[in-house]
């Protein structure tokens, strides 16, 4: 399964109950795609950049999604005919999180590395060259 991030901005107009109502509509897509919805980020209204649609602010919602090209096709088929949906943007970032962990990982070891190293009573500084 890969993992995707999706953001959408909403029309400043929606209640609050249409917003939570079209983010669940959006959970059961995923989910009768095979899908699965691991985070949901509202970040509430926010102001934009520039003007959109004739607004000044917009709701922006960010969901991080484990599942395949289907699921992602799929919500941003319906993100498009949706009139309060302004923007949308998909992309992938298991690949980018595998990167980070081994980043990580190498970081760790070298902090180990490190430690072992000065504990030892071997100082890199104060060693013969």
């Amino acid at each position: 399964m890969r993992t995707y991030e999706v953001g959408f901005i909403t029309a400043p107009t929606l209640s609050n109950e249409e917003l939570e109502a079209f983010v669940s509509q959006m959970q059961t897509v995923v989910q009768s795609r095979n899908g699965k919805v691991i985070k949901v980020d509202n970040w509430g209204k926010k102001s934009l950049a520039y003007k959109i649609k004739r607004f000044r602010d917009a709701y922006y919602v960010f969901m991080t999604i484990e599942g395949d090209g289907a699921a992602i096709a799929e919500l941003e088929r319906r993100f498009r005919v949706t009139d309060f949906v302004m923007r949308f943007l998909s992309f992938r970032i298991d690949e980018d999180l595998k990167r980070s962990e081994k980043l990580k990982a190498a970081r760790n070891r070298k902090a180990r590395a490190r430690s072992a190293g000065q504990q030892g009573g071997v100082n890199a500084e104060s060693a013969p060259m």
